[in-house]
């Protein structure tokens, strides 16, 4: 799974490098400040944007600070996002949430106190595209403190799709290269709603297993998991005085 790592390696299809059974994977706990404007607006993809499907094409450098704002199942929540903090990772979020890719894609890794982890497409042939379009390593300038938004790894420059939000401090991770690049602003009561019934994914838990959510999508998640919460779409805003 992809998140953070142990001290024993997963052989799961993408692999994990396991740090401790509760922390992010990737397979195969900063005080939320600030409030966003009344007048953001939101960012309009161009229509001349390629769409998701194809991560060579998804390489737009983001604004040195943006917010983002997701549309859940349980509520919306911002995330501000400031680039300097970890170019490569906010580059990638942001070509992400702009895109369009996450619309319907599930909170399948939530561990109360932890994280919640999502970022897996509910198609899996989205999925096979993204799971080698993996982007370099930022060095770890943040803290993953209590709302910081990180990716998973599956080791050394190994991200791609799947993030996470930090339920508490988290700060033991920042040593293990998980560079956070933004944090919730808006809404972490929203965040700290998420369903975490499922818990830790299998085989070590009882949650939805990734290696199946990445050739089964959402057909798996959904029948075997009802009660996951699901992102229903995300878009960027953009502030007057940025315009």
């Amino acid at each position: 799974m992809r998140i953070i790592a142990l001290i024993c390696t997963v052989g799961l299809a993408l692999g994990v490098v396991a740090v401790r059974a509760d922390e992010p994977k990737k397979e195969t706990k900063s005080e939320p400040t600030g409030t966003a404007k009344e007048t953001a607006k939101v960012e309009k993809p161009s229509s001349a944007s390629p769409g998701f499907t194809d991560p060579a094409k998804l390489t737009e450098k983001a604004p040195e600070t943006f917010k983002a704002q997701f549309d859940t199942t349980k509520g919306k929540f911002t995330i501000e996002v400031t680039r300097s903090l970890s170019p490569n990772g906010a580059d990638r979020f942001y070509n992400l949430v702009r895109s369009g890719y996450f619309k319907d894609v599930a909170f399948f890794r939530v561990i109360s106190g932890f994280m919640c982890q999502f970022g897996i497409h509910g198609d899996p042939s989205v999925s096979a595209k993204w799971r080698e379009a993996a982007i370099s390593d930022d060095p770890v300038k943040g803290n993953n403190a209590r709302g910081a938004i990180t990716f998973a790894t599956a080791g050394p420059n190994t991200r791609t799709t799947q993030l996470f939000i930090n339920f508490g401090d988290n700060s033991n991770l920042d040593g293990m290269g998980f560079s956070p690049f933004g944090k919730v602003t808006e809404g972490m009561d929203v965040v700290d709603k998420i369903n975490n019934e499922y818990g830790e994914g299998a085989p070590r838990g009882r949650g939805p297993h990734q290696g199946r959510i990445q050739a089964e999508g959402n057909a798996y998640l959904k029948k075997d998991f009802p009660n996951l919460d699901y992102i229903k779409s995300a878009t960027i805003l953009q502030a007057d005085n940025n315009k």
